[in-house]
């Protein structure tokens, strides 16, 4: 007896479509424009997951070097300092510090400097 495979391609190929709801064009229409517009979608997702530590690194340094420059120092000075001093607070506390919390962050700046 001869097998069908109807039930388990429909199948497929309406979980493909349903990923791609809301695409333009014939991307959320057809499957095979669905089936490539999934993957891409996939790859970039994938690709710009790994890209965003380095943007929130990138932010963090700003912010630092921003909040820094109001006190009058530098970024790369202070952060070399900061390891001489034996201080290991990372960037990301850091900068959430010089934002909520500037009073502690001004006291971390001027501990590092005063050595």
């Amino acid at each position: 007896m001869r097998v069908k495979a109807g039930v388990v391609t429909r199948k497929k190929h309406k979980k493909i479509l349903k990923t791609t709801k809301g695409y333009r064009y014939s991307y959320h229409k057809t499957y095979k424009r669905a089936h490539e517009a999934s993957m891409h979608a996939g790859m970039y997702s994938y690709k710009h997951r790994r890209k965003r530590m380095h943007q929130f690194r990138k932010l963090w340094i700003v912010r630092l070097n921003a909040m820094l420059r109001a006190l009058g120092y530098k970024y790369s000075e202070f952060i070399s300092k900061l390891k001489e001093v034996g201080i290991q607070i990372n960037r990301k506390i850091l900068s959430e510090m010089a934002i909520n919390k500037p009073e502690d962050f001004k006291k971390i700046v001027s501990s590092v400097f005063s050595k």
